[in-house]
């Protein structure tokens, strides 16, 4: 057997789909539903067995899945072995990233990994959470920033720090809602925000705690564009606390209850669980908390 048709095991009893398995893995769903059915013939034993919604684990799968992920396992610690011994860190990184730089001292990091690793060249790619959690899955990005509770076992996470965010009012409203309960605020207009985006799941969250159901107007998946439309007059927003008092303080906009905490949210680093021992991610590892630890957010 060959260790491409282990990781294609181990792939497709995770997803439990062998379309997204492929996606993964890069490859044509026909590749895969090949490599399953090699090792099948090769091993003696159905691996998987098949229904309209996708496939589950026979109970010989159940009992060679742990052995597969082992010797997976053993092969990337010998590669990773391997590249420890090179003296000098080097190669090129891809690193996502979401938001505001600043919020993720993005530059005091960056500039830590150059004086630390020279010869690491790191690329960054902006874009939001859901879209950086893709890429960090099927690992062409190496890790990045993401805003929330990861749902993925293999997806690893580095906790950072909190954020937290109140509820953002248009200027024009302020008499009407600075004040108001949540019946109140639940019947204004709320801006609305990509499925992709973080800030969408802790929307939706906020509403399900507090019972309400907004009728909501636009979309965006920009803190940046929401401040703006939040400032036009076009609804209700959450904003992440730093940003909306920065704009609350010269009146652009306006902050429910002075700005109260309605929820939290934690922002991490995220990586791919098989890097876990990878020297190259213990090295971003390291800088990150050392650029984080001494003074929290």
């Amino acid at each position: 057997m060959e260790l491409y048709q282990l990781r294609t095991f181990v792939a497709v009893a995770q997803q439990g789909h062998l379309t997204q398995a492929a996606e993964l893995l890069h490859l044509s769903q026909p590749a895969v539903t090949a490599q399953i059915k090699a090792l099948e013939e090769e091993l003696g034993v159905s691996l998987f067995e098949r229904y309209p919604g996708g496939v589950q684990l026979t109970e010989a799968g159940k009992t060679l899945l742990p052995d597969a992920e082992q010797m997976l396992a053993l092969s990337r610690s010998m590669l990773n072995r391997a590249k420890s011994l090179v003296a000098e860190p080097k190669g090129k990184v891809r690193i996502g990233t979401i938001g505001v730089p600043a919020r993720l001292k993005l530059g005091p990091w960056l500039a830590c990994l150059k004086t630390r690793y020279p010869l690491l060249t790191v690329q960054t790619a902006h874009g939001i959470s859901g879209s950086v959690l893709n890429e960090v899955r099927k690992k062409t990005l190496d890790g990045g920033f993401y805003l929330g509770r990861n749902p993925y076992q293999n997806v690893n996470t580095l906790p950072l720090t909190e954020i937290r965010f109140c509820v953002a009012l248009p200027p024009q409203r302020r008499e009407e809602l600075e004040n108001a309960d949540w019946r109140e605020l639940g019947r204004a207009p709320w801006l609305g925000v990509s499925q992709f985006s973080s800030i969408s799941a802790i929307t939706q969250e906020v509403w399900r705690m507090q019972n309400i159901a907004p009728r909501k107007v636009g979309e965006s998946d920009e803190e940046a564009v929401l401040v703006e439309l939040v400032k036009s007059g076009l609804g209700v927003a959450l904003l992440a606390e730093r940003t909306a008092h920065r704009f609350a303080a010269d009146g652009s906009i306006a902050l429910w209850r002075g700005g109260e905490t309605v929820i939290s949210a934690p922002l991490q680093f995220i990586y791919s669980a098989e890097r876990e021992e990878d020297p190259l991610l213990a090295m971003l590892r390291e800088t990150l908390l050392e650029v984080w630890q001494p003074s929290g957010e």
